[in-house]
């Protein structure tokens, strides 16, 4: 089966996109809720036990990036027999997985008190806490999740985004009624655990009825369970490295800055990661697409396409870029005031940190798909190490900046580089160095066209801080935006992407009519 890649990454990245949207504003509304009607100190406990989960997923070990890789040549061979082989074997890991993830989850119990410098609030006991969020985790391994990889391997993340939207509405209603009224946390946390529970099981409800021809039976060789037992190991260094990577910022700031300046902090981060989130839709909704045309295309083709991404990923980086450098200090002051607003400063290393993180995930996004992992399972762990021993070496001299910088430098000097050779010589089996010259290029952009931005709302300031961050905003869509057409109009990069939009703008636009449609397309047509 050859999949519709095209239609498939469109729809998965209007849903994705709309699921963003949502999963932006619920949850920052049910954040400001926490801060204002619990305090700072109970956003920092949250962030920090997601970070202490993230760790304890540890155990996963990349069984389902191993699994959903194993599917995409029986999908294309319309092998059924060996998909619901995989699909066995998928189950049975993910049962011992919760069942690890239990009992080394206990085995970290004394050493939470080390975690928390101070403000932890009087009526929270850590402990209780600690073993509900423990059973959440337990709980998503256990109850059908092996069955989220159908819709994986067939490009439906659509799908899961739809059941989404309508558990996860009712559960944010729970959640803001449970604190609105008794303002208790632990209430809080037993309506996630309920709807966890809610969300498995209708997944798997939904996908018995779409796919009722795969089910988790039969076995595989020894020799195929070998060879994805042996994905599976080198992925394990791989997982380190993004757990040490995800968590080691959020601990290290518990441990020696305590809960509120971590709130503070992950205000920020907050913000940044959900506009992240909007980005690694495309290449979440594309990796399936991306997996399938490694299988079935050219080594030039798969690098054009690469080329094509970059483009994109890197015009939508230098646009969101100037937004953070010119909007972020305003937000974060209408959000939750001027006191827990860090220096501009931060802001400026929060923006290099994303740009680098939007170059990244297209990188990631070809990682996996082609699935390389035993030529790159040093590289996440060394990285991660790396950052956290910069952390620890410079958080008490630093403070935010040290945490920020050793994450920055890390990548920058050991993962990139790292990534991308292993990439090349495997995947592309090419020299990176034109595509190396690009990603400097785009850097030098982002950092040239934000210095305008800034300079260009310096005094775009009023009392008024919604009628700011509305005209700074629509100085930072024309600037970066006018720019990078006038300098790329030209070049092979925007012809394909342009050509790449083109089906997407003519889909989008067939509700309001073949004229208009027609008109916009032919104007596309004219810019290539």
């Amino acid at each position: 089966m050859k999949l519709e890649r095209s239609k498939n990454t469109f729809r998965n990245v209007i849903f994705g996109s709309i699921t963003k949207i949502y999963n932006l504003l619920v949850p920052f509304l049910m954040r400001t809720a926490i801060i204002y009607l619990l305090g700072m100190e109970y956003a920092g406990l949250s962030s920090l036990f997601t970070s202490i989960l993230t760790v304890l997923n540890l155990a996963e070990l990349g069984v389902g990036s191993a699994l959903v890789f194993s599917m995409y040549e029986p999908l294309a061979n319309d092998d059924t027999e060996k998909i619901c082989a995989l699909m066995r074997l998928y189950k049975i890991y993910y049962r011992v997985i919760g069942f690890a993830i239990l009992i080394i989850g206990a085995a970290l119990t004394p050493f939470l008190p080390y975690l928390i410098k101070r403000d932890l609030p009087s009526d929270i006991n850590l402990y209780v806490l600690y073993y509900m969020n423990l059973f959440v985790t337990v709980l998503s391994y256990w109850l059908f999740a092996y069955k989220n990889c159908l819709l994986n391997v067939h490009q439906r993340n659509d799908i899961s985004d739809k059941i989404g939207y309508g558990v996860n509405t009712v559960n944010y209603i729970l959640q803001f009624l449970v604190l609105l009224v008794f303002k208790n946390y632990y209430a809080y946390v037993m309506v996630t655990m309920a709807f966890t529970v809610i969300n498995n099981i209708v997944t798997a409800l939904v996908v018995d009825r779409l796919y009722p021809q795969y089910k988790a039976k039969g076995k595989l060789s020894k020799e195929e369970t070998d060879t994805i037992n042996r994905r599976v190991r080198d992925l394990f260094t791989s997982k380190i490295g993004f757990i040490i990577s995800s968590a080691s910022d959020t601990v290290v700031i518990s441990a020696f800055m305590g809960l509120s300046q971590l709130a503070v902090y992950q205000n920020y981060y907050f913000i940044m990661n959900a506009v992240m989130g909007f980005i690694t839709v495309i290449t979440a909704s594309s990796r399936s697409g991306i997996g399938n045309s490694i299988v079935t295309e050219s080594k030039e083709k798969n690098y054009n396409d690469l080329k094509k991404f970059s483009f994109l990923f890197a015009w939508i980086g230098i646009f969101c870029t100037c937004c953070f450098a010119c909007l972020y200090q305003p937000f974060i002051q209408l959000w939750v005031g001027k006191k827990n607003m860090l220096p501009y400063g931060m802001v400026i290393t929060f923006c290099v940190y994303f740009f680098i993180s939007v170059m990244q995930t297209v990188l990631f996004a070809y990682k996996d798909a082609s699935g390389i992992w035993h030529q790159d399972r040093f590289r996440p762990l060394i990285t991660s190490l790396t950052n956290l021993c910069l952390n620890l070496l410079m958080v008490n001299s630093f403070g935010f900046y040290g945490i920020l910088i050793s994450t920055i430098a890390s990548v920058v000097v050991v993962g990139m580089p790292w990534l991308i050779k292993n990439l090349f010589s495997t995947v592309f089996c090419t020299s990176p160095k034109q595509y190396v010259e690009s990603l400097l290029k785009y850097s030098l952009l982002a950092l040239s066209l934000s210095a305008v931005c800034v300079f260009a709302v310096h005094y775009v300031i009023f009392d008024s801080l919604i009628l700011t961050l509305i005209l700074r905003a629509i100085i930072c869509i024309i600037i970066p935006n006018t720019a990078l057409f006038v300098i790329y109009r030209k070049s092979p990069e925007f012809s394909s992407l342009i050509k790449m939009l083109i089906p997407i703008i003519s889909k989008l636009l067939n509700p309001f009519g073949e004229r208009l449609k027609n008109g916009v397309v032919k104007i596309m047509n004219r810019l290539c």
